[in-house]
């Protein structure tokens, strides 16, 4: 098990835990959801904002209920961190695994609708939906913006989803997509 990884997928569980609970439920990622659809000024009632909770909701039972060990409908850190490490070992499964629910975290952040996501737009989006400080919001950003366009394209986002979900490099500033980390 990489401590890397441990450490990043504890952030993303800090994130997603919306009620600071020490537990993850359905309900914690459909709060994600919401959040992050008001932020934008998104009608809950839109079909964004439907197909989103539906992700969301099959998020929840198709990736993260499995981890659930004891039944209780809850995940804690550690179960979340086993069934992350476990089942996310191989990069060529992004598209089937992790794919399509970024490419609806990132049509969400964009905003405008021009097919890249601004650090306005990123920080939004992240600080709302994962409750990811702004300043944290803003370093990931600009270390992300690796062609200084001041912009993030949906190829340089998948990267990064990759990247933190999947990769071990300590060097890389995918490994902050959900929050800073530290050692």
């Amino acid at each position: 098990m990489s401590d890397l990884r441990t450490r990043k997928y504890h952030q993303w569980f800090q994130g997603a835990d919306a009620d600071d609970d020490g537990l993850l439920a359905r309900g914690d990622l459909m709060r994600i959801a919401e959040r992050a659809v008001a932020v934008q000024g998104v009608a809950p009632n839109s079909p964004h904002a439907r197909q989103l909770n539906e992700s969301m909701d099959w998020f929840w039972t198709g990736v993260i209920a499995p981890y659930d060990r004891n039944g209780d409908e809850q995940v804690n850190r550690a179960e979340m961190t086993e069934g992350f490490m476990a089942a996310l070992t191989d990069r060529s499964r992004y598209a089937e695994q992790l794919k399509w629910i970024a490419d609806l975290i990132f049509d969400l952040g964009d905003a405008d609708r021009d097919g890249r996501i601004s650090l306005a737009e990123f920080s939004q989006v992240f600080a709302a939906g994962m409750r990811i400080p702004s300043t944290d919001c803003a370093l990931v950003f600009n270390q992300l913006d690796l062609d200084g366009s001041g912009t993030l394209g949906r190829p340089q986002y998948h990267d990064a989803v990759v990247e933190f979900f999947y990769g071990d490099d300590p060097e890389s500033p995918a490994n902050h997509l959900f929050g800073r980390i530290y050692s």
